[in-house]
């Protein structure tokens, strides 16, 4: 019997890990074999309190940490998550593990293009947040792919830095708020372009240009750039958990401010959750959140 199953090993997963060991929780990390998630995909780190420098060395500091203070992996994907008493979660390995406590935190995958050179690009001028990397596009031409909130609103806060910012969205009608879709039109530096997918993404060792299509005439047109975000949005799994927790209408877990789900002792943090800024830092203080609440869980205290 486990104290607590940590699933999942991003920003949130390790600073959980450091946390449930310095409490001296008898704590397993199960994951696949990117330890690190997200971060590990961004090369220059310039927003982490008392750190700048690449994403996987930051990943590689946290796992350091989390080892030190005992923290157990075992790599595998978690299949079933049940709760007849305590937590039972069974592994594609064939496994089962019991806890007392589970906290969820493995991530979100991004929704791809699945065009040719999305996958050489990807942390080469290819981005998916914009929040997170237009600060390394600074008076240069780029491209933002998407009609929703996060793809028009990412587009106005890269305008303030980019040179060039073009809005690329396959249909004439935005899911974006209309008035954030005005301040888009009126920005000089935005170009928007509808009724066009994007088909090719073209470079040497970094991004060059864009190719996107009409889907009307089915023209092509290359814009040369240097920097793309793809803001189509992502998806969050949670079939192995079903009707343990409740989700919204972006199929992120619900959680309140101590990370805790609608089941007692299932804790859930970092970008699978409903917390609205997808951050490493964020991610690593709400891992940290959940460790704690399920000490408080495990030894009696008041936690949920």
């Amino acid at each position: 019997m486990e104290d607590v199953v940590i699933v999942g090993a991003g920003a949130a997963g390790l600073t959980a890990a450091v946390y449930a060991g310095r409490k001296r929780l008898k704590t397993i990390l199960v994951t696949g074999p990117n330890i690190g998630g997200e971060t590990n995909s961004t090369n220059d780190i310039q927003n982490y309190p008392g750190y700048e420098g690449p994403g996987p060395e930051l990943m590689k500091k946290f796992w350091e940490q989390a080892k030190k203070w005992g923290a157990q992996i075992l790599e595998a994907r978690v299949t079933k998550i049940t709760k007849p008493k305590d937590f039972v979660l069974e592994l594609d390995n064939g496994q089962k593990l019991e806890s007392k406590t589970v906290i969820l935190c493995y991530g979100r995958e991004r929704r791809k293009l699945n065009i040719p050179g999305e996958d050489k690009f990807f942390g080469r001028g290819l981005s998916t947040c914009t929040t997170c990397d237009s600060p390394l596009f600074p008076n240069k031409e780029t491209a933002v792919i998407g009609g929703g909130n996060s793809a028009v609103e990412g587009a106005l806060e890269l305008a303030r830095i980019a040179k060039k910012v073009y809005i690329v969205h396959r249909r004439d009608v935005f899911r974006a708020d209309e008035v954030t879709v005005e301040k888009a039109r009126q920005e000089p530096k935005i170009e928007i372009i509808t009724n066009a997918v994007p088909v090719e993404i073209k470079g040497d060792k970094f991004v060059k240009s864009l190719v996107i299509e009409d889907v009307n005439s089915m023209q092509k047109r290359e814009l040369p750039l240097q920097g793309v975000f793809s803001e189509i949005g992502w998806e969050t799994h949670t079939s192995m958990v079903q009707g343990l927790l409740e989700t919204n209408a972006a199929g992120e877990i619900m959680i309140d401010a101590h990370c805790r789900t609608k089941t007692s002792g299932l804790y859930a943090c970092g970008d699978l959750t409903c917390i609205p800024y997808k951050q490493t830092v964020i991610s690593a203080g709400h891992g940290a959140t959940a460790a704690l609440e399920a000490y408080k869980f495990v030894t009696g205290g008041k936690g949920h």
